[in-house]
């Protein structure tokens, strides 16, 4: 089995965090939004994985630091890491193609801008398998319509008549994924483009139409990651998750004066907390000092200096000093307010 991850988007709706930190590596409850969506879907294949592929974007941003980080990840999974670019982004589709020398046998391919909790096995019978997740107001996403062998015959894009609760997710399983290459070949071949770019959607439509069975995997949880809101609110689920299943979320190297903490939240190592109360739903990366300040339901990079602030529902980057009563804020690596 391959897991096949691509990540070459900076993302644009969570800036300005992605200018310097892809919006993959951005961490939720501690760990990075790619780290934990990877071994979220090894757990759930509960099989034996082979191979993670990366696509990867622009060095500036996705440099040596990054795929250190990422071939760690997955040699710690068994896995042998693979490493690809896509530096001229096209779309979901030519991202994919992109890796396209490790487009062969069983795969999943999931875009790095999403998590999950998930206990299901894989319909091995089926083709493919769309990961889904059923929601309440359909018509604000791209959904599968169904027929009465629940085989997905149709993908639908924000629907104005219902056509089925099952919201597609972007975790995709191929029993060939060599299939979905061929026919992006196609795609790519042919110049069919649609919304500008080269998309998954339309190699998977021609997999329908010659006749392979699609199937529906639905998720118990499906968190977003694409723009600050979301993302501060999947931390906040997911630490919730974390701590019910009684993970150590707080490092034993911290230091407090006349702090309180709150949980769950996620205390990285040699942060510093001073006559400040800390949560509930905080995670604050290493070496980061507060000082002086009440935060909840907030996520704080690596070194950054919070002081005398009261923040709630906000994000703060890497290396940030932040000093002052501004509430709802987002800032990024590097950046100042005082």
């Amino acid at each position: 089995m391959k897991i096949i991850v691509p990540m070459a988007g900076r993302g644009s709706r969570l800036r300005p965090h992605t200018l310097t930190v892809p919006k993959p590596l951005i961490p939720v409850a501690g760990k990075p939004i790619v780290h934990r969506l990877v071994e979220d879907i090894a757990g759930v294949l509960n099989e034996k994985i082979d191979e993670i592929a990366f696509i990867l974007g622009d060095p500036a941003f996705f440099g040596d630091d990054v795929i250190a980080e990422l071939e760690t990840l997955a040699k710690g999974l068994g896995a042998k890491p693979t490493i690809y670019r896509q530096l001229d982004p096209k779309g979901t589709g030519h991202a994919i193609m992109c890796a396209k020398d490790s487009l062969s046998g069983p795969a999943v391919i999931a875009y790095a801008d999403t998590l999950i909790r998930a206990d299901f096995d894989l319909d091995k019978d089926a083709d493919a398998v769309i990961w889904t997740k059923r929601v309440e107001n359909p018509e604000a996403y791209g959904v599968v319509n169904l027929n009465e062998k629940n085989e997905i015959i149709e993908l639908v894009e924000k629907p104005e008549e219902f056509v089925s609760d099952q919201a597609v997710i972007g975790i995709y399983y191929f029993k060939d994924v060599a299939q979905l290459k061929n026919e992006l070949q196609f795609v790519l071949d042919n110049n069919i483009i649609n919304g500008g770019e080269y998309q998954i959607n339309d190699g998977i439509k021609r997999m329908m139409s010659s006749g392979k069975i699609f199937k529906t995997g639905t998720v118990d949880e499906w968190m977003d990651c694409g723009n600050k809101e979301v993302t501060v609110e999947t931390n906040q689920r997911m630490l919730g998750f974390l701590a019910d299943a009684n993970q150590q979320l707080i490092s034993e190297n911290i230091t407090t004066e006349n702090s309180n903490i709150i949980e769950p939240c996620f205390i990285g190592e040699g942060v510093v907390l001073k006559n400040s109360t800390v949560g509930p739903f905080v995670s604050i990366g290493k070496g980061t000092v507060v000082e002086d300040s009440t935060v909840k339901n907030t996520i704080i990079q690596t070194n950054s200096k919070i002081k005398n602030a009261n923040i709630d529902n906000a994000m703060i980057g890497n290396y940030a000093t932040f000093d002052g009563k501004f509430t709802n804020v987002s800032i990024g690596d590097y950046s100042e307010l005082k």
